[in-house]
């Protein structure tokens, strides 16, 4: 048999396309590698400890017990970071587990590298090859169909060294516009091989391809808001950024501009400023001349009222007419695509050409238009605090009482189904982040445990309803919150129902006989677990309330814990169906 030829100097230095993998990541930005492991894992492991035996950099890998919540965490550390992170599963069942997170990445515009590994293609012969049962079991046809929809590009790895390439293609298509999740699956016989220790510390070849309005639309745009007489604004998913925030106050205030943040994910304006319109869309809608749409989904409720049919619509964001969804018509007379914060700076700058000329219709109208919030709003918080003695608590109350706790405070809210933002005081642009409108569950407490891991400093509160808690697999993510160290604050605001489903089925069958009925069926959650000796049993900080006097004491209770950094808190409170 011929023998190797002797490694000589000009040989590349080569290391297992796992550690090449991994060690990528991190030259890519990737801070944490979430990660459920499996069989097809050993390259992946024996990739960490070869790469950390030669000193490269690596991202951090986590262990997660569930792979839902590893998605979330991914989630919810690019809302604080801005940086896509990694997600690593195990072969088809454990992206199962990922498809409700990557179709609620998606429906956020969230990027991620998600990758879960095949099962081995070769039964024999070749190391990494088949060894157990499952290696059978969990062959797919089509693996990746499994999250195909909801992600921007799919890739199977298919020799070693085309890890550094397939890797810098994914980031780039997931940060390029409009943003999203991306999927690769990693053979288990490809990782086993080696590869070109060299490229792993080569810039990256792509940056992501960031769109903008055209400026000739821009100024359409301008000239439309600026000559109309009943503008509007409505915004669902924040404004893009901390200078997209603050340019959306300034255009609405000097303009005299209301602004609707009907179902907000993410908050576009404080809630308490001049220009912030209640949460009912209609009353706007009717004496709309021009709309401006910012990254919306669905500004408003179609079956309950649509703009005037000589309305001028401009629809703003990173994909003004939402492709990615089926039916979706929202007129647009006027697209503006591209990164929502700085075309939201371009449009203020264009409408500095019109302030002169229309100073004083605008003031007139901007002064209008505050007495109407401030006395909506006024009335908002007084119908919460009027509820505070009731016999049960309710949503209303918690939620105005949570945002008058944390006052100052550089805070964080997630709700899933939990607080409900009108009853809220929030300025920061960071301060509210709600389920995405894809509605998959059990998102809220991940997300908030990832975006936690980024601000470290931040105050964060993740609140829920009972159904979203269990859906969350509280075990997992009160391990992952222990194991971490994660201190923040979960509130679980327990009706012992699908409220929202109660919910639609009154408002499609006002009379009908499921409303007349003593129990609406299939909503019911009781009888409800003791949800406190659930936290407690991964030695959380845990209490049960009932009342307002006991909410306000536990909740300053809690605060204090996880502000000195002593671990997750939780507060489940009884309250009555929404």
């Amino acid at each position: 048999m011929k023998k190797d030829a002797p490694k000589t100097n000009a040989d590349p230095e080569m290391i297992t396309a796992g550690a090449a993998l991994l060690s990528r990541l991190r030259r890519l930005g990737v801070d944490y590698v979430f990660a459920n492991s499996g069989t097809d894992f050993p390259p992946i492991i024996e990739g960490l400890a070869e790469a950390s035996q030669k000193n490269m950099e690596l991202p951090k890998t986590v262990t997660i017990p569930f792979e839902s919540a590893a998605i979330s965490m991914a989630h919810g550390y690019y809302l604080a970071s801005g940086k896509p992170q990694a997600v690593m599963v195990h072969t088809n069942v454990g992206l199962a587990n990922c498809t409700m997170g990557a179709i609620n990445a998606a429906a956020d515009n969230v990027p991620m590298l998600l990758m879960s590994g095949r099962t081995p293609t070769l039964e024999k012969g070749r190391l990494g090859a088949r060894t157990v049962p499952i290696g059978w079991g969990q062959e797919m046809f089509d693996q990746t169909s499994l999250v195909r929809e909801a992600c921007k590009w799919d890739y199977e790895l298919r020799f070693p060294e085309q890890v550094y390439d397939a890797l810098d293609r994914a980031h780039g298509i997931a940060t390029s516009t409009p943003q999203g999740p991306v999927y690769m699956s990693l053979p288990r016989e490809v990782l086993c091989e080696k590869a070109p220790a060299a490229g792993a510390e080569t810039r990256p070849q792509f940056q992501g391809a960031k769109s903008a309005p055209l400026p000739h639309d821009i100024a359409h745009a301008a000239k439309l808001l600026a000559e109309a007489d009943n503008p509007v604004i409505f915004a669902q998913r924040g404004a893009g950024n901390e200078a997209g925030f603050a340019a959306l106050e300034r255009m609405a205030s000097r303009w005299g501009i209301p602004v609707s943040q009907y179902w907000a994910v993410q908050l576009a304006m404080a809630t308490d400023h001049p220009m912030a319109a209640g949460p009912d869309p209609l009353p706007l809608l009717e004496k709309a001349d021009v709309i401006l749409v910012i990254d919306s989904l669905a500004p408003w409720a179609p079956d309950a009222g649509e703009p005037h049919p000589d309305c001028k619509v401009i629809q703003l964001g990173a994909d003004p007419l939402h492709g990615r969804c089926p039916v979706r018509n929202f007129r647009s007379d006027l697209s503006l695509p591209g990164e929502v914060g700085p075309a939201l700076l371009a449009l203020a700058s264009a409408l500095e050409g019109y302030a002169d000329e229309y100073r004083d219709r605008n003031g007139k109208r901007a002064e209008a238009i505050a007495k109407i919030n401030a006395v909506n709003q006024a009335s908002r918080i007084a119908s919460a605090e009027s509820t505070r003695d009731n016999a049960a608590l309710g949503k209303a109350w918690v939620s105005m009482t949570l945002a008058k706790t944390l006052g100052d405070r550089d805070a964080s809210v997630f709700s899933e189904l939990g607080c409900q933002l009108p009853f809220m005081t929030l300025k920061d642009p960071q301060s509210w982040f709600d389920g995405p409108h894809s509605g998959g569950l059990g998102w809220g407490f991940p997300a908030a445990m990832g975006y936690k891991l980024a601000q470290p400093k931040r105050t964060v509160v993740a609140t829920m309803g009972d159904g979203c808690y269990m859906f969350s697999n509280p075990v997992a993510c009160h391990q992952i919150a222990e194991a971490m160290n994660i201190s923040m604050l979960v509130i679980v605001l327990n009706n012992r129902e699908w409220g929202a489903v109660r919910k639609s089925v009154l408002d499609i069958y006002p009379e009908g006989y499921a409303a007349k009925a003593n129990n609406v069926p299939l909503t019911s959650l009781s009888p409800s677990p003791d949800f406190v000796q659930v936290a407690k049993a991964s030695r959380a900080w845990a209490r049960h309330v009932s009342s307002a006097d006991q909410f306000e004491i536990a909740l300053a209770e809690a605060l204090v814990h996880i502000e000195e950094g002593r671990g997750l808190a939780m507060i489940e409170v009884s309250i009555s169906p929404d």
